[in-house]
């Protein structure tokens, strides 16, 4: 098992990648309001490098965020399929999270990216990073990255304080079938 301990170590590791500083790169060069490269995208690189497995996984896709209310639905589908088009090797997922809340039960609209990110289901999906002007990472993970580390699956407090949220965590769960991939994970409702 790799023994990365720590966000440095992390960051090295998405630095070190081509493909992620291709996609990081790509993302910022959009030009995107408060745009981020998130969950799933961030949590599988962190969890194959944790795995001794390539850590760029080219079945995973982009989850690319940003929060513009100017930008309509329509205009970030023809963005994202541009994306797909000028950058085929990569499984973008673009989401304006302007309108993203309306896919978690009972919850207000979001106020900007990393509000959206806190309320993802998971605490180690609730992650985010982007390359600033200088090139430097800006990283996000407002739960920390044990779970991540000790590869744990638990709600965030957002879905925890609602039943219906803690439903639709259930599902899609019981549909993602990481185990199959991370053999170790540990899941907790809790």
């Amino acid at each position: 098992m790799n023994t990365v301990k720590n966000k440095q170590e992390i960051l090295g590791a998405f630095r070190e990648n081509p493909d992620m500083m291709a996609i990081l790169t790509i993302i910022r060069n959009l030009g995107l309001k408060d745009s981020w490269l998130a969950a799933g995208s961030v949590r599988n690189f962190i969890w194959n490098l944790l795995s001794d497995e390539s850590p760029f996984d080219c079945e995973t896709d982009v989850d690319v965020i940003f929060f513009d209310p100017d930008l309509s639905y329509e205009k970030t589908i023809l963005l994202e399929k541009k994306l797909r088009e000028d950058f085929p090797q990569y499984q973008w997922e673009l989401k304006n999270q302007v309108y993203m809340h309306q896919h978690s039960p009972h919850t207000d609209p979001y106020t900007c990216s990393r509000d959206a990110m806190s309320k993802y289901p998971e605490r180690c999906t609730a992650v985010g990073l982007r390359l600033n002007e200088e090139s430097d990472f800006e990283f996000y993970a407002p739960y920390g990255l044990e779970d991540i580390l000790n590869f744990q699956v638990r709600p965030t407090p957002h879905f925890l304080e609602n039943e219906d949220r803690m439903e639709l965590y259930q599902i899609r769960l019981s549909k993602k079938n990481w185990q199959e991939k991370w053999k170790n994970l540990i899941f907790k409702n809790t």
